[in-house]
């Protein structure tokens, strides 16, 4: 965010998450509590795969909105290691989720075009950016590319566990974008990306995390240290950094603002997690600077 006084700058905040959430949060989002629905039941077809359109009647709220991340933890891409020693495995993989997003979604999941990756064709550049930064809130790893989504996926996966992750989510975050989100909506977010992309560059976690030095996340570290606020911890998941908040509700209040402050921040309980990324923030300075300034605001909102 640009450099104003807390008052307008929390305004400017509370702008842009009217512009983000869909319509039925707007009036709500400061007093969501973060409760899970029960997981549907598997549902399959004549032939006994999973009839993955027939599985949801309705979906939990949006992580964005302050509901609880579909993922308790991070669920990370396959490495270049793993999809090179089990490729047939993982082309199985692959196939049930192009089939699963297809049928749930009606979008186009291509074949993988990178280790640990399945491409998903979005109507657009502003559902790829939207869809990327709430996939990430709800604790599974997206990458984005031009007009399109990539999903995690590794030969480890099961359909019962990790695939049914990755369709659930995809098709949650993308029910919220087409079925709730009006096309005045789409293009006010669309605009409102590429203001930010004027503000400064968009800070998301790394594609492969074991390409990362330990001096990288050590950077991020002391770059919060050197700022004097927030502290930060290295993750036990590699590529993000912890910063320990208060309660449930201070780390959705700055995860959410940090989101529409360019950094794809997500949570795990009452921990902030925010993106240790050497390319795109060298140094973590960034990152660092951003939290800072969303602590200062969610204490003048009273949230800290």
């Amino acid at each position: 965010m640009i450099d104003v006084s807390l008052p307008d700058a929390l305004a400017r905040l509370d702008q842009r998450l009217a512009v983000l959430l869909p319509p039925q949060y707007r009036e709500r989002y400061q007093d969501m509590t973060p409760v899970a629905m029960r997981s549907a039941p598997f549902v399959y077809d004549d032939s006994g795969q999973v009839a993955w359109d027939r599985m949801w009647q309705g979906f939990c709220d949006l992580a964005m909105a302050g509901g609880p991340p579909h993922k308790g933890r991070w669920l990370a891409p396959g490495t270049v290691a793993d999809v090179t020693a089990a490729p047939d495995r993982f082309d199985e993989v692959v196939t049930e989720i192009r089939r699963g997003v297809a049928l749930a979604t009606g979008l186009d999941a291509r074949p993988s075009d990178a280790a640990g990756w399945v491409p998903v064709a979005c109507y657009g550049e502003a559902m790829a950016d939207w869809m990327t930064r709430a996939i990430v809130m709800e604790n599974v790893a997206a990458r984005r590319g031009r007009v399109y989504v990539s999903l995690p996926a590794a030969p480890a996966f099961r359909v019962e566990k990790e695939i049914r992750n990755v369709i659930t989510v995809v098709s949650k975050t993308a029910h919220y974008w087409v079925d709730h989100m009006p096309y005045s909506q789409q293009a006010a977010i669309r605009a409102l990306f590429h203001e930010m992309s004027l503000e400064g560059v968009v800070v998301p976690p790394v594609a492969d995390a074991t390409s990362l030095a330990p001096d990288d996340t050590a950077a991020v570290v002391q770059a919060f240290a050197a700022h004097g606020e927030a502290a930060a911890v290295p993750s036990v998941t590699p590529g993000w950094v912890g910063v320990p908040c208060a309660s449930v509700e201070q780390a959705i209040w700055m995860m959410r603002a940090l989101v529409a402050s360019n950094v794809l921040a997500r949570r795990e309980e009452t921990t902030l997690l925010v993106p240790v990324n050497p390319v795109a923030d060298p140094g973590g300075t960034q990152v660092a600077t951003r939290v800072t300034r969303v602590q200062a605001l969610a204490r003048h909102a009273g949230r800290a």
